[in-house]
């Protein structure tokens, strides 16, 4: 199996670092399929940019509209993350990924909607080329354990209101 990566913490730029590998993986002509835990919305870049990239760039999203955070979570939200687990594992072991990127995978564990264990499970079943990163806040300690790079990402200033800047913030 390849390297696993996680990039979590509470800062700004998870997924955009693991979007930065998927576009090196893809300038080198790898496969990258990347799988998106609780985000449905399909007006940020990285979904946009699928066409362009064409066959060697996959990206599906496992999540509801209307989701806004901790406190309107539901059995909807834990169907759709068990769903997307199991697409992982599914299409990992069909195509045979250069580069998985669950991101977000580390919220949907915190939030109880898919355990450590099926994530585990899923790393130790990858193919033998497949890296994985794992993006999200509040990254278990099993899963910190069993990776090879762990980054954290942690705010140091940023304006007090919102910046949603198209093609940076999404």
């Amino acid at each position: 199996m390849g390297h696993v990566y996680i990039y979590t913490g509470t800062g700004a730029g998870k997924t955009s670092s693991a979007l930065g590998l998927a576009l090196r993986s893809i300038g080198h002509g790898h496969k990258v399929v990347i799988i998106q835990f609780l985000k449905w919305w399909k007006k940020t870049g990285e979904y946009k940019i699928k066409k362009k990239l064409g066959p060697q760039y996959e990206i599906y999203q496992f999540g509801r509209r209307g989701w806004k955070g901790f406190e309107n979570l539901d059995e909807r939200d834990k169907r759709l993350c068990k769903k997307a687990i199991e697409f992982a594992k599914k299409i990992a072991e069909e195509k045979k990924p250069h580069l998985l990127i669950l991101d977000e995978v580390n919220l949907a564990i915190h939030c109880k909607l898919i355990r450590v264990e099926d994530v585990l499970e899923l790393i130790e079943r990858l193919p033998e080329k497949t890296n994985v990163i794992l993006t999200g806040r509040f990254a278990k300690k099993r899963l910190i354990e069993r990776a090879d790079f762990v980054s954290m990402i942690l705010p140091v200033k940023s304006p007090k209101e919102a910046v949603t800047t198209e093609g940076i913030q999404y």
